[in-house]
């Protein structure tokens, strides 16, 4: 197992009726800036929850923040702390909301060009100079909620960045299962296979010693395939609904990343899809990893046909329980309602490979994976083959 540090300072408040503790867990005096995204939080109700919970407290609301939260829009929610001398934000959505606050948190009291946080992938350490916040989570999907990473996208030059650093966790997150009730079929669909993705970045790389962590994987992989379907169909299920929020979760808040390889090469290829065509983010995700684990089959079919055996309960030999396991793989996308090719999803594709591999390249991201060999010529075979 490799050496590794876990640090997660995050107030994790799990279950039904916890939004009314947020006047316990943001500083009496404190002036807070609410941000949120397109209005849903006014038709499930959590609006009027959180301002019932913050009436004794001074609160700025900011609205807007997109999916894929936008640079821009980011700025104006900058400008407002700093004109306003807030100090305290609370980020009620979902995984792009969350982004959005850590990039605002960061850039406030940066000194320079705040574009540079994600050009030059800025890490804020412990001690930083950051605005605290917290969140109140109403779509599980990323794990923003407990981990100190954001993903940001600057419209102007079409590029999805990301942001991070230890000083960016939730000083909180308050997490309602119930919330889920309200949501489209589309975002649970998301949800589960982001979740799922997630995890295979961090499990799909080649067998090692980090038995428990493995194990911890394969359970959040076998639990999501279990009621991943299901919990789309009948989200008011509180036992499913509880159990894939937990997933998503625990997919990405730097548990089961300690100690183990990790590749996120299919999150860096899938961040470009969405940047250039407005794919949602899961679906880039189904796109993508199935082709990757194609492309590196020969470096990954080891852990391939151990993710076969464990999570698929397939048998056979190495290569063939390997390639059953990706089959299974896009079965299981393709019953969560995703189009696993970029041609079902944007037009005009015909030169995506170049645009990636030459933006990849003028990055200076000449190789990426667990073993660095995810090259620029891998890149393009794994686009291609996505078409």
């Amino acid at each position: 197992m490799n050496n590794f540090e876990l640090y997660n300072p995050v107030n994790y408040i799990f279950g039904k009726d916890q939004i009314q503790k947020l006047s316990e867990l943001i500083p009496a005096n404190a002036k807070v800036l609410l941000a949120y995204g397109v209005g849903s939080i006014f038709k499930n109700g959590v609006h009027n929850q959180v301002t019932n919970a913050l009436n004794k407290h001074q609160v700025i609301e900011f609205g807007g923040i997109e999916p894929n939260p936008h640079f821009e829009t980011l700025m104006k929610a900058v400008q407002i702390i700093r004109e306003q001398k807030i100090d305290f934000i609370l980020a009620v959505g979902g995984g792009s909301v969350i982004d959005g606050v850590k990039f605002i948190s960061a850039a406030v009291h940066f000194e320079g060009d705040e574009a540079d946080i994600l050009r030059k992938r800025i890490l804020f350490k412990e001690g930083a100079n950051v605005v605290p916040f917290g969140t109140v989570l109403t779509l599980p999907a990323t794990g923003s909620e407990m981990n100190s990473g954001a993903v940001v996208t600057i419209a102007a030059t079409q590029e999805k960045l990301t942001l991070g650093g230890s000083a960016l966790f939730p000083k909180f997150s308050i997490v309602d299962p119930t919330v889920i009730t309200s949501l489209p079929k589309r975002q649970l669909q998301n949800g589960v296979v982001d979740a799922f993705t997630h995890v295979m970045e961090q499990y799909l790389t080649y067998p090692h010693d980090a038995m428990l962590q493995d194990r911890f994987a394969e359970s959040i992989l076998k639990t999501l395939i279990e009621i991943g379907p299901s919990v789309v169909e009948n989200p008011s299920d509180y036992k499913l609904a509880s159990n894939f929020v937990w997933c998503a979760t625990m997919a990405l808040n730097g548990l089961i990343q300690k100690g183990v390889p990790s590749d996120w090469a299919t999150h860096m290829i899938g961040h470009e899809l969405t940047a250039l065509y407005n794919i949602d983010h899961a679906r880039t995700l189904a796109i993508i990893g199935p082709n990757l684990y194609k492309v590196m089959f020969e470096t990954k079919k080891e852990k391939l046909a151990q993710y076969g055996h464990r999570v698929w309960n397939l048998s056979g030999n190495v290569e063939d329980v390997a390639n059953d396991a990706i089959d299974k793989t896009i079965n299981f996308f393709n019953i969560m309602g995703m189009k696993t090719r970029i041609s079902e999803n944007a037009e005009n594709i015909e030169k995506t490979a170049d645009f990636i591999v030459n933006r990849f390249e003028e990055r200076g991201w000449k190789a990426m994976g667990e073993k660095q060999n995810i090259t620029l010529e891998k890149v393009r075979e794994i686009v291609e083959m996505s078409y």
